[in-house]
């Protein structure tokens, strides 16, 4: 029986390597079944074919990629769910801003916005943030596009120019965003950021500054590693310090008093100068945000050209698997009782330790394919795998390459590892999933393109290298 389905499962890889080779090249598939909810489905791209999202239609062009996975976690908005740990890391983050930085009335400086679309445009993703047009961070294949001009947001950061623009000085911003990834324990296409901006206008930074009256915030010189040229070298140092202090403060009540914290220089589109923080967790130093001071074209676009400002963005999954000793990213999105109420505390700042659940043995399966001649990317395998494993698939890893010595065809093996957050699964399990979802979601084999023949091994080892050239 086992031996059957192994067979089985690997005609059935046969069909999935295929699948994705068609959805690497942008070919059209075949719909999930006939309009069914968006948000249960992934999204066709025949021609004149729409999505429906979040009360809105969006028609689908060549640009469209979106799976079923992803669509069934819009709008779940963990963020916002109490007791969730991401709901708890966001509301010490809130309540810290709200009692450290009051305005001139008593009342909360910066305002919170944590319930936004995700559907972004382009333009607000990429070009409000100075992104240029040909930046490797547009690619379809590391973004899940609706088409060509909307998109689910690759950051929070994609609501800044908005908000500046409707004339805000200072505001949070936390959300879902998107991303098509690698599959292990600290990678998800889903996650969630917290972002903030701050704004000063020339009183505002220089009061309390002696001789202040005498200082500019702007003036015309070169950019240089420490400056853009529109800023001067006072108002850089005074914003660049506000912004440590401010994020100091915020890791230190959120980690103790205790924490060390260093910094580190990086490039963003839309900062400069930009650092990264690092915090040194239980003897290892681990990256926790992005921030800088911002770029002023992109302050002036907003019509705040008197300001000079701030901005950096956290992840809430990084912060919270870091704070609670979360071991996988998957945990977040299970409904099983025995995490969730491990969360429910009386006071948001109480300390918590997660208990680990039982940890079911793993099964493993290699995949070994013919890559196609062109428009190959690994992400669309990712996004295939966790499209049909779903939340089974603990990671997958690229384990060997080879190129046919007589062909020249290259030949990736992948490693796939299954790991039930509740039971034990069975190798058979595995193979059926597999084949339920290519039964449920049919392969239009298309005469122009050869297919793949992949080279399927279980397990990897007894594979003979190059001896199949089909």
């Amino acid at each position: 029986m086992v031996g059957s389905a192994l067979r089985r499962g690997a005609r059935a890889y046969v069909y999935l390597v295929s699948k994705a080779s068609h959805i690497s090249r942008g070919h059209q598939h075949q719909a999930w079944g006939s309009r069914p909810p968006a948000a249960e489905c992934a999204t066709q791209r025949a021609p004149g074919s729409v999505v429906e999202l979040l009360g809105k239609s969006y028609p689908q062009d060549d640009h469209s990629n979106l799976t079923r996975k992803v669509l069934t976690r819009v709008g779940r908005n963990l963020h916002n769910q109490q007791h969730h740990p991401l709901w708890l890391i966001k509301e010490r983050v809130k309540e810290h801003f709200y009692k450290q930085y009051v305005g001139r009335f008593g009342t909360p400086l910066f305002s919170v916005y944590d319930n936004l679309s995700p559907v972004v445009t382009t333009w607000q993703n990429f070009d409000s943030l100075l992104i240029r047009a040909d930046h490797p961070s547009r690619k379809k294949g590391d973004n899940y596009y609706l088409n060509r001009t909307h998109m689910l947001r690759a950051h929070t950061s994609a609501h800044q120019w908005d908000l500046l623009h409707a004339g805000l000085d200072a505001f949070l911003v936390v959300g879902d965003v998107y991303r098509r990834d690698q599959i292990d324990s600290q990678h998800y296409p889903i996650f969630h950021q917290l972002e903030a901006v701050r704004l000063f206008s020339k009183h505002e930074l220089f009061a309390g500054i002696k001789d202040g009256e005498s200082l500019q915030l702007f003036e015309q010189s070169s950019r240089s590693a420490h400056k853009q040229e529109t800023h001067t070298m006072e108002a850089v140092k005074l914003v660049e310090f506000d912004l440590k202090q401010t994020l100091t403060r915020l890791m230190t009540h959120l980690f103790g008093d205790e924490l060390e914290i260093r910094w580190v220089d990086c490039y963003f589109p839309f900062t400069h100068p930009s650092f990264e923080m690092e915090i040194n967790f239980h003897g290892e130093w681990l990256e926790v945000l992005g921030c800088g001071v911002m770029e002023q074209q992109l302050v002036n676009s907003a019509g705040a050209q008197d300001r000079i400002g701030w901005a950096f963005g956290l992840g809430l999954e990084r912060l919270a698997m870091i704070l609670y000793d979360i071991p996988d990213i998957r945990l977040f999105w299970c409904e099983d009782e025995r995490f969730l109420k491990q969360f429910c505390v009386s006071n948001i700042n109480q300390k918590v330790k997660f208990q680990p659940l039982s940890k079911y043995p793993a099964v493993i399966n290699d995949i070994s394919f013919w890559l196609p001649s062109e428009n190959y990317a690994e992400n669309d395998f990712y996004d295939l795998v966790r499209t049909i494993g779903g939340d089974l698939v603990e990671k997958v890893d690229l384990i060997d390459k080879f190129v046919h010595p007589k062909t020249h065809k290259t030949s990736h093996c992948y490693r796939i590892t299954y790991r039930h957050m509740e039971r034990t699964l069975s190798q058979r399990e595995t193979f059926v999933l597999f084949l339920r979802g290519l039964v449920q979601n049919p392969l239009r084999v298309h005469s122009d393109r050869p297919a793949l023949v992949p080279k399927v091994s279980l397990p990897y080892h007894q594979r003979a290298k190059g001896t199949s050239s089909s």
